[in-house]
């Protein structure tokens, strides 16, 4: 019996770009971390320093690197905020434009908003952060309540087309066209 070879190739499409920035940052410390080792033997072997001295040398380069290797996210977490908290509260997001949103609104991309409050107490808020978001404006219903008010509810027309030879033929259809208007009322009112 013949043997068969089962083989399963899977292709797989994936963003590498903070690999590959993790991997330059790793490249970036071990350049330094070699430079630092080299420059401690040259001082021995050239300078003629003891090794007590090179080892001190050594070692505060080394705690250099790693400070500054473990403080850089942080670094850029920080700049990033404060950026984006200075864009935010100046209204600069989007090049100086602001975006009014009294009339209500949409908003698509993570945006930082200027918290007001009575209390005289500001911040910032984040809005879209979890996807696009509706800006609706509020107003006070005749019950004092307050809620989202829906716009455009005009009036509705009712026509009715009546066709007789006679007068005494109108007159027989006024029940029938009081009927027929009264439910016509009712449907509507039900499906508002």
């Amino acid at each position: 019996m013949p043997e068969t070879d089962d083989t399963l190739t899977v292709h797989v499409d994936a963003d590498i770009s903070a690999f590959r920035a993790d991997m330059e940052e790793a490249t970036r410390l071990a350049r330094g971390f070699g430079a630092a080792l080299t420059g401690a033997f040259e001082s021995a072997a050239l300078k003629g320093r003891s090794l007590g001295d090179v080892l001190r040398d050594l070692a505060l380069r080394l705690s250099r690197l790693v400070l500054s290797a473990a403080l850089r996210p942080l670094e850029q977490g920080l700049a990033a905020a404060l950026g984006a908290a200075v864009q935010g509260a100046l209204g600069f997001a989007n090049g100086g434009v602001l975006t009014p949103f009294a009339a209500g609104g949409v908003v698509s991309q993570p945006s930082l908003f200027a918290l007001g409050g009575g209390s005289g107490r500001g911040g910032l808020g984040l809005v879209g952060e979890a996807g696009p978001e509706a800006i609706l404006p509020l107003r006070r219903g005749p019950d004092g309540r307050l809620g989202v008010a829906a716009q455009g509810g005009g009036a509705v027309h009712v026509t009715f087309n009546i066709q007789t030879p006679d007068v005494e033929g109108f007159r027989r259809a006024r029940g029938q066209i009081a009927a027929d208007l009264s439910r016509t009322v009712q449907r509507g009112v039900r499906n508002r």
